[in-house]
């Protein structure tokens, strides 16, 4: 079918739409809540030559999987998409459609 014109739309709350959202957040809430006990990102490190070596590993490793990377950032965007367009909400699709754009050009400006 068609989108709901603007003039049809209705204030309200859908748990379906809360649910999808903490679906895709979870990962983070997690990593939020209880992050690693020995997060190697917030550790001083002892061996620097064998994390120079492996920064180089882990740029090219980076530059490997940026293609996969950057699908990455299409699932979530396009859970949000279709869950609006399955509402026929018009504008939460506008408004996710933005965000999608949004999220690929953080993913290719700083994974890229």
């Amino acid at each position: 079918g068609t989108m709901t014109p603007l003039n049809q739309y209705r204030f309200g709350f859908d748990p379906w739409g809360l649910i999808l959202f903490l679906l895709v957040m979870l990962p983070n809430f997690i990593w939020f809540a209880v992050p690693a006990p020995n997060d190697i990102l917030r550790a001083d490190s002892a061996t620097s030559v064998v994390d120079a070596i492996g920064s180089v590993f882990q740029v090219l490793t980076v530059a490997s999987l940026c293609f996969v990377i950057l699908l990455l950032t299409l699932p979530p965007c396009l859970a949000f998409i279709l869950f609006a367009a399955d509402r026929k909400n018009l504008l939460a699709v506008l408004f996710a459609t933005a965000f999608a754009v949004c999220h690929l050009v953080f993913a290719v400006v700083n994974f890229v």
